[in-house]
């Protein structure tokens, strides 16, 4: 055994600007960028002395997308975009030469379509997304217990959002999203083509609120919600999490005292205290997800 300390150190600056115009009445383009300035630092010390890695690195992140209004309650959007990671801290660590890691760069493609129902009281969203991913951290099979870079994943998949009221004091959230996620690069042949890891090919969740308008129980509100993920792949194919569903509840209430609104407020998570897995990150190493929990909170405004 050796002893062993790692120190990280990051710090990140970002300037972004963002314009929207009107090219027509029905027809809207956004242009935006952001710049990023990161500066980091991983100093490491053992019995064979002390590695002190600091990387500079600068990236543009331009982003794109157009609006058209096809009547008056539905729009089509499309957009593209680029972003950028730094790779820094304990968990990513050094290569086995001793290097820090390069930024993992992005790009995404979009379409879809945004609509408005009883007023503009509802709103809807479905949209279709391509996205691919550079310089992933893989296994290095020259050197057990290291990494390199020589990865690439890519994400495809469509996503449905609706949020809004549905009659006075009943509000909806809801969401969907089928992900098709696949690794396209490895230096391990055989991992071409499998699920990253934690990325449920389905997920969704719906939550239901309903607050008294009027009465004797104005300002009380109930809400309940469920989760639902499939199962996540592990890290070489050959084991799985399963899937899950699990359900939360909440009340609350709202009142004045004076000048301040104040809000008493009971959570559950996990109502069934269901057993789950959440994420992982190899066959020994699973994250379990919450158990049964109930958290009470008292907020006030003035």
């Amino acid at each position: 055994m050796t002893d062993f300390d790692i120190e990280s150190e990051l710090n990140w600056v970002g300037i972004y600007l963002q314009d929207q115009v009107s090219l027509l009445d029905n027809l809207i383009l956004l242009l935006g960028g952001r710049l990023d300035f990161v500066n980091s630092r991983l100093i490491s010390r053992d019995e064979f002395g002390v590695l002190d890695n600091r990387v500079e690195d600068t990236a543009f992140s331009p982003r794109v997308g157009i609006v058209y209004r096809l009547i008056e309650p539905l729009s089509l959007y499309a957009s593209y975009s680029e972003s950028f990671l730094p790779v820094s801290g304990f968990s990513a660590g050094l290569t086995f030469e001793g290097d820090p890691f390069e930024q993992t760069t992005g790009q995404q493609f979009e379409i879809g379509a945004k609509a408005e129902f009883l007023d503009g009281r509802l709103g809807a969203t479905l949209a279709l997304y391509d996205l691919t991913k550079q310089n992933v951290l893989t296994a290095d099979t020259d050197n057990p217990g290291f990494q390199i870079q020589t990865g690439e994943q890519r994400s495809r998949g469509i996503e449905f959002n609706v949020i809004g009221e549905i009659i006075p004091g009943l509000n909806v959230l809801g969401s969907y999203a089928y992900t098709d996620a696949r690794i396209t690069r490895d230096n391990r042949p055989d991992r071409v083509g499998l699920r990253p890891i934690n990325t449920p090919e389905h997920a969704g969740s719906l939550w239901l609120t309903y607050e008294f308008q009027q009465g004797s129980l104005q300002g009380l509100g109930l809400g309940a919600g469920v989760f639902t993920a499939s199962r996540i792949d592990g890290s070489d194919g050959t084991y799985f999490l399963p899937g899950y569903a699990t359900v939360d509840l909440a009340t609350w209430y709202n009142f004045s005292a004076g000048d301040s609104d104040i809000r008493l407020q009971l959570n559950i998570k996990n109502l069934f205290d269901t057993d789950y897995y959440r994420a992982t990150s190899s066959r020994g190493f699973n994250q379990p997800g919450d158990p049964f929990t109930v958290i009470g909170s008292v907020s006030v405004t003035f």
